[in-house]
Parts: structure tokens; sequence; C-alpha cells
């Protein structure tokens, strides 16, 4: 896992503009010529991605809610098909606030928007709320229908966090989404070259245990756990409920006040 102290973005020569220098100036990140991080940040060609020098023939990593995947699952959600709609509390007309207190790289959090929740993400690693950063400003300048205003937040920080300031800034969350990274079974199909590029930059989420009981705390109604169908409880805790699917369950606690 590269150091977030230390997060370094390459811009090729006539490359920086604007809108680099913004996520360079909010995000802390490090801007040089090269770099010899095998996985770093590139800006290249107005977009921010995440790129490994040793696979050159590798895609780049980046958040694009409208690229040609993320437009194909958007067009495919619906409440009675999509478990984790269910999960955070979706139903008639209500549509609840959703905290994804662990967004990656915003897949989930496209879903939800999807189906008509706000949501607010919630993400520590400084490179990778860089990445959602850019990929919702690109989002909000080319797409104005009402799924793409239900994004209405982005914190670089965690239900952990020991400056928690951005609390005070969130709206009333009804829903905390938690998704934290879990190891593969060793006999699993092969991860996707771009998932494991993904992990190794941001590491394992070993105190993953402590963010129930925070979100708990935070949320006024659920939380809900996304897990592999192998995995425990999260905290060891049992949840209220759950709803599985072929790979993955969705854990749901009820805040019960």
């Amino acid at each position: 896992m590269q150091s977030q102290s230390n997060v370094h973005l390459v811009a090729p020569c006539g490359q920086l503009d604007a809108n680099a220098e913004q996520l360079i100036s909010r995000f802390q990140l490090a801007l040089v010529d090269a770099t010899e991080h095998d996985l770093h940040l590139l800006w290249q060609d107005g977009k921010l991605q995440l790129v490994q020098q040793s696979q050159p023939k590798q895609a780049g990593i980046l958040v694009d809610f409208l690229g040609a995947a993320a437009t194909y699952r958007r067009k495919q959600v619906s409440i009675k098909q999509e478990l984790i709609a269910r999960a955070v509390g979706c139903k008639n007309n209500i549509r609840p606030v959703v905290l994804d207190a662990t967004a990656g790289l915003g897949r989930d959090s496209l879903v939800l928007a999807s189906v008509g929740c706000k949501v607010v993400m919630l993400e520590r690693n400084r490179a990778v709320a860089a990445l959602l950063s850019d990929g919702l400003r690109r989002l909000q300048q080319a797409e104005q229908s009402a799924w793409a205003k239900n994004f209405i937040g982005l914190y670089n920080a965690s239900l952990l966090s020991t400056q928690r300031d951005f609390l005070a800034k969130l709206p009333r969350i009804d829903t905390v989404y938690l998704d934290p990274m879990y190891p593969h079974k060793k006999k699993s199909a092969a991860v996707k070259k771009e998932m494991k590029a993904f992990q190794g930059f941001v590491g394992a989420d070993e105190d993953a245990d402590a963010l129930l009981p925070a979100a708990i705390e935070l949320c006024r109604s659920r939380v809900v756990v996304k897990r592999p169908d192998y995995a425990e409880y999260l905290n060891k805790q049992k949840p209220d409920f759950s709803l599985e699917s072929k790979k993955h369950r969705f854990d749901v606690y009820l805040k019960h006040s």
C-alpha cells in the first residue's frame, strides 16, 4: 500500500490544467515529472486515473459515471431487482439519504443514486477520494438528469477519523452503507487485474470492525454492511436480518432507540 503522506501525481508536459490543480490542492497530491511508485496517479486527457507502471498494457483505473459499463449498469437498475436498494430502506416512495462510508470507486453509490437515494460519499484514501472527485466533476459538467444530482457530497474522511469536522456538514443520514475491503478466497475465481491493482493501492481495511458501532451511532434508521457470502459478520455482530445474493449478502442493522 502506498503511503498516503506521499501520493504522487504525474502530469505529462502540457497536460496540467485548472481541474488538475484543484485536485492537487484539495487532496494534497505531490505533482512530479516521474515516479518510482509502481502504482500512482496520472492526469491525462483531462481525467485522473490510477495506473500501474509495471503493466503498461493495463488500462488505468478511473471513476467514470458516464462510461459504457456504468451507463449499462445504471439502466439495469430497479428497486425490485436491487438487493442493495431494499437493504438501505427503499420502498414505495421512500428514498433514504445514504452515507456510503467506504465509497471506493463509487460503484454502489451509483446504484443508490440511480434508484433515487441522495448519496453522500466518504472515502478516507486521498488518492481514491481524488478519483471520485474528478469523476463527479465530469458527471456534473455533462449530465443534468435527476440521478446525477443525487450525489450530494464527497468527503476525504473516515467514520474513525480523529478530525471529525465533516460530520457537522452532513445532512441527516438515514442509512450508513459499509463495504469494507475483504480478502478473497484463495480458491475463488481470479480477481480482475484492475481490482488487484486497486486493492494493492488502498490496502486492507484492518479496522473495519470499528466502523460498525460508529455507523450505528451516526445513522437515524439503519446500517447496511455488504459482505462476501463466506465472510463472518462485521465486528462479529449478528444483524437484524440479511438479504442474500449468489456471491454477497447485505447484513442490516436496525437502529433501536
